[in-house]
């Protein structure tokens, strides 16, 4: 098995709105940013993101950090990346990545994302879904 190859990348043209008042990326943009890389790589695993979906459980964010490395400013696009580092056994661990053509690594993040059920109960992670997950990581 060889997770963390970081198989999801997005292009993000990074908007003047996203800056704050001094002069870089507001630090609550990356959240976001990693949260459409995490869409992109459920997308990708072929995995529901929402309690309508047909699944018997939904992903939910459980923990997430992000350290910020140089400071991103507009005009500039950076690439958002996303993996799979570790299976838990009700969880899984994400690692990303905001990567700019012009300063080299911005920031990189983690996040632990649990599997509830529909009463909101953890559920061990499906053979499926760690099957996808290695699919998708080779």
């Amino acid at each position: 098995m060889a997770l963390g190859s970081f198989p999801v990348k997005l292009e993000h043209r990074v908007a003047w709105g996203e800056m704050d008042a001094f002069g870089h990326v507001n630090n609550a943009n990356y959240l976001r940013w990693f949260e459409s890389a995490r869409i992109a790589y459920f997308e990708r695993i072929k995995v529901g993101i929402s309690a309508r979906d047909a699944s018997a459980w939904v992903p939910i964010l459980g923990r997430a950090t992000i350290d910020f490395r140089k400071p991103v400013t507009y005009p500039d696009t950076v690439t958002l990346e996303a993996t799979v580092t570790k299976f838990g056994n009700t969880s899984f661990t994400m690692a990303y990545r905001a990567v700019s053509p012009v300063l080299g690594l911005a920031a990189e993040g983690e996040a632990i994302v649990v599997l509830l059920d529909g009463a909101g109960n953890k559920v061990p992670l499906p053979s499926e879904l760690k099957q996808a997950i290695e699919h998708l990581e080779t």
